[in-house]
This record gives C-alpha cells, sequence and structure tokens, in this order.
C-alpha cells in the first residue's frame, strides 16, 4: 500500500511538471490562439451554426431575448423534463419556461432547431448607470447551415408575433383614468391604472344578433389590417360613436370590445384635462393596442353644435367664424363658467386628438365616443375619419330580447311557450324597455323563472299601451320607424356641418371684402 501512495504521489508531482513545462514554453495568448483555431477548423466543418440571444445587450434589455423566453413557455413548445414555473405581475396564467442550462428541440415549418437556455455567473461588474444582475443569462439556438436563411428571415419574427400574443392572452386587461388636475403618479405616468375585470362580451351582448356580427367583422379587419393601413397611407385607428338612451348598453359595448380585441381601455375625463397640450400629453402616453373612450361627450364639455349655438345667441354670435377661439372652445364662450375654472380645451384640440397629426403618434388603437343626444354634437365630431361607424344603441326588439332571457334565465325558444313569445314580439317594439330595464325586471325573478317571465311580460303590455295612449311612441307622428329616425338625425346633423362650412365661407369672404374696403 506504501509503494501504491509512493507512485500516485510521483505521477502527479510529474503531471504538475508537465503543466508547469506547458505554460512556460506555450504561453496563455498562444494557447488561447489555438482554441480559437482549433473552434474555428471544427466550425468549419460541422453542419451547424450556432446563434447567441443574450438576456442584456450593453445596458439595454433584448426584446428578442424576452419575447423567446414566452414563446418557450407555451404550452406547444414544452418539451423538456425540468421547467421553471412563472407568474407575472398582472397576469391571470402560470407559465413555463426552461430551467438552467437546459435544452428543448423546436420545430418550425419542417425545419429542426436547438434552443439551450444559458445561465453563468457574472465577473465582476465595472461601472454601470445601472447594476446588472448577478447572472448571465441567455439563449443559444443551433441550426443547420442550410436552414440558415430559412430561420432568419421567417423563424425569428414568428417567434416576435407568437411571443405578443401570448403575453396580450396571458395578461389581465388594464383600465385606466387620467389622474386629477394632470397630477404624475409614482412613477411620473398621467394614467392610473386597475385591473379590467369586465364580463361583458359580444355573445351576452343585447342586441340584434347582424348588427353584432357587422362589428365584430369590422374591429376584426382593423386588428388584422396593418399591411392595409400602410398600403392606403392611412394612420391605423378607428373612431366608432355609440349613440342612443340610457341603459341600451354603451358600456358594455365598449368592454365587448375589449374584450373581443384584448385591448386595454383608458377612459378619458375630459373635466381633468385644463388644455390642448395636456391633451396631446395624454394620448402621447397611450399604449399601442387600446381603446380610448369618452362617455358622455355632450355632458364632459360644452362642445354642442355651433349652428344652433350661434342661432340662440344673436346677430353677434352669428358673425363669429369657426376659427374663432372663443367658437372653438369647449366653454362657449370667452369667459364662461368652464373658462373660470380653467379649463381651455377647444373644439379644434378635441378634432386635433382625433384626426390630427397627433393622433398617429401610437398605432392600433380605437377611438369611442358615447353620448345620449347625437344631435346635440358638433357635426364636425362626426364626420369619417373621426367617427368612422355609427352604432345606435336602440331599445329591446325580440332579438335582443331572446339573448337576455338566455342569460339571465338560460331560456331558449324551446323553453317557452309559443303563445309567450308571440305575445313578447307583439308588444315588446312598442313598450321601448332598454336593456338595463328589462336586466333588471328578470334578476329581481331569478329564483322563480316562471314568475320572471309573467311579469316581464305584463310589464312590457303596459308600457306598450302607455305609450299608445300618450302619444309617445316613436314614429307614431309621421308613420317614421325606429330604423329611418336615426338615420333622419344622422342626416341632419350631417347636413348641418355643411351648412356651417357654407357659413363660414360666406363671413370669411365677407370679412376680406371688408378689409379691402377699409
Amino acid at each position: 500500500m506504501k509503494e501504491y501512495w509512493t507512485s500516485l504521489a510521483s505521477l502527479l508531482g510529474v503531471l504538475a511538471f508537465c503543466q508547469s513545462l506547458m505554460q512556460s514554453i506555450f504561453p496563455p495568448e498562444l494557447r488561447f490562439a489555438f482554441l480559437k483555431f482549433f473552434n474555428r477548423i471544427f466550425h468549419l466543418f460541422s453542419s451547424y451554426c450556432y446563434f447567441d440571444i443574450t438576456e442584456i445587450d450593453g445596458v439595454n434589455t433584448n426584446e428578442l431575448y424576452n419575447a423567446v423566453q414566452l414563446y418557450l413557455s407555451s404550452s406547444v413548445s414544452i418539451a423538456g423534463n425540468r421547467l421553471s414555473l412563472t407568474r407575472a405581475v398582472n397576469s391571470s396564467s402560470i407559465t413555463f419556461g426552461l430551467s438552467n442550462n437546459d435544452s428543448i428541440v423546436d420545430a418550425f415549418n419542417g425545419v429542426t432547431v436547438l434552443w439551450e437556455h444559458v445561465v453563468t455567473q457574472r465577473q465582476t461588474q465595472t461601472f454601470a448607470w445601472r447594476p446588472l444582475p448577478e447572472e448571465k443569462r441567455g439563449f443559444t439556438l443551433r441550426i443547420k447551415k442550410k436552414d440558415k436563411t430559412l430561420i432568419l428571415n421567417s423563424y425569428l419574427d414568428y417567434i416576435m408575433e407568437r411571443a405578443s400574443e401570448i403575453r396580450r392572452k396571458n395578461q389581465d386587461r388594464l383600465l385606466y383614468t387620467n389622474s386629477r388636475g394632470g397630477s404624475l403618479d409614482s412613477r411620473g405616468h398621467p394614467w392610473e391604472s386597475v385591473p379590467f375585470k369586465h364580463p361583458s362580451t359580444f355573445e351576452t351582448l343585447a342586441m340584434d344578433p347582424v348588427k353584432k356580427q357587422q362589428i365584430m367583422d369590422d374591429l376584426k379587419d382593423f386588428a388584422e389590417g396593418q399591411i392595409f393601413y400602410q398600403k392606403t397611407g392611412r394612420a391605423w385607428k378607428r373612431g366608432y360613436l355609440l349613440y342612443g338612451p340610457p341603459g341600451t348598453g354603451k358600456s358594455s359595448m365598449i368592454a365587448a370590445m375589449a374584450n373581443y380585441l384584448g385591448y386595454d381601455i383608458y377612459d378619458l375625463e375630459l373635466t381633468e384635462v385644463h388644455s390642448n397640450s395636456e391633451l396631446r400629453k395624454l394620448l402621447m402616453k397611450t399604449s399601442s393596442k387600446s381603446i380610448i373612450v369618452i362617455e358622455d361627450i355632450d355632458c364632459s364639455i360644452n362642445l354642442t353644435n355651433r349652428k344652433k349655438s350661434s342661432s340662440s345667441s344673436g346677430n353677434a354670435v352669428s358673425q363669429r367664424s369657426y376659427y374663432d377661439p372663443e367658437t372653438r372652445s369647449g366653454s362657449g364662450s370667452g369667459s364662461g363658467e368652464e373658462s373660470g375654472n380653467g379649463n381651455t380645451i377647444t373644439l379644434s384640440g378635441l378634432l386635433n386628438f382625433t384626426d390630427g397629426l397627433w393622433s398617429c403618434c401610437g398605432s392600433e388603437r380605437i377611438f369611442v365616443f358615447t353620448t345620449n343626444h347625437i344631435e346635440k354634437l358638433d357635426p364636425a365630431l362626426l364626420r369619417s375619419g373621426r367617427m368612422d361607424m355609427h352604432i345606435y344603441m336602440s331599445y329591446c326588439n325580440f332579438p335582443s330580447l331572446k339573448i337576455l332571457l338566455k342569460n339571465y334565465l338560460g331560456y331558449g325558444e324551446e323553453d317557452i311557450s309559443d303563445d309567450v313569445l308571440k305575445e313578447m314580439e307583439r308588444v315588446v317594439e312598442k313598450a321601448e324597455m332598454t336593456p338595463a330595464d328589462v336586466s333588471e325586471a328578470l334578476i329581481k325573478n331569478r329564483r322563480d323563472k316562471e314568475k320572471a317571465i309573467r311579469e316581464l311580460l305584463e310589464d312590457l303590455k303596459s308600457r306598450g299601451e302607455r305609450n299608445v295612449k300618450d302619444g309617445k311612441l316613436r314614429g307614431q307622428s309621421g308613420n317614421l320607424t325606429e330604423l329611418e329616425i336615426v338615420e333622419e338625425e344622422e342626416k341632419r346633423a350631417i347636413d348641418s356641418q355643411n351648412e356651417d362650412e357654407d357659413i363660414n365661407d360666406e363671413e370669411e369672404i365677407e370679412l376680406e371684402d371688408n378689409i379691402c374696403k377699409d
């Protein structure tokens, strides 16, 4: 045994001597050059090439690294034996990920690639503007050289798109509101947010199914229309005007749009905005894939029809041009009540907010205005390019009534007798009940479904008879239908815009003539 240990010690001594001899004969620079040459020879004859994607590029976060990490976390790609579990802030789901120094195989268009998650300890940090993580993380992508063009041109773009979809699907929607008085939050942002949990969907929305499908198709075309908008030279945005009596589901429609597209909502409170420049700054701080909402715009600030305002204010006011600050002011006068409160938003500023140069500082954004009285709005707000699609939220009709019965009672047409259905179809148009009224009638009796049906039918009959008796039934005078009345209101609003433009042109010509005479 003693001889064994002696021989082992002698062998170790010889190895140490050889190592010191090699270091003295071959300096570190030579050894590094030899290893570099050997690796180059190896890669020259290898059929694979490698790409490193680091977590941090200099001092900035590498977006491609985050996208790869999120893409590999999808259930389709996960095939590893050892996975890490994470749940991000504002996320409603748990995501998978590769553990340290683990690898996974993925396929794209028949091409197989290998991903390896490489984690090493970072060396002692030098001076940096911000501290770096202790661990150096990155992904190494191994592909065959013959597939290099396909991977670089298509695969990485596919990963970025899939990661964006996964991020939007996993992350909860957010509801933003502008801070009171234009103040900033702790991060310097003018918007405050809470998770958006509204359950409204187009499936549960009480509206004519044909009309709903038209709106859904329009939203889908918008969300998938990036190439179209670029090709036509238009800003990637769209405007929707929701109008109709209170309780007809305008807010529910906005929530359904957000849930359908997966967009965040920015609820803009105009009374807290004090100037046009502040309005622009709020717009600049909104994100893409969002819906910017101004509810009850006719009540937020005075942006009523200029033609009506001028005709009721006398000749002095009627001589003003649209380009005068007082006429454009949201307060409606130079020294009005809102001017005293410091609110100087003008109609021009709001128009530029929706359709001017500043409206295209982001992409894939939707503007939604709501009002109970479309006839009170200035026609300049209604034209295409600002409010592209006008959606009338009507009283309950028979198709929307059947949707509410399904939502609240779980009743389909087969669960209700034919006589009751025919009677409901006969009286629902005359009753002019809003979806909110019908919903409340069903909610209070949801434990007794038969009673709910019975009382709802009685309520529909009584309201219909009262409307006919009092002469309040819409369309009774002149025999106009509901749709014809709505179309007539929109036509009058657009016609008044054209009349205003003609009046403004005449005023400007008259002003020029007076200047020339002077």
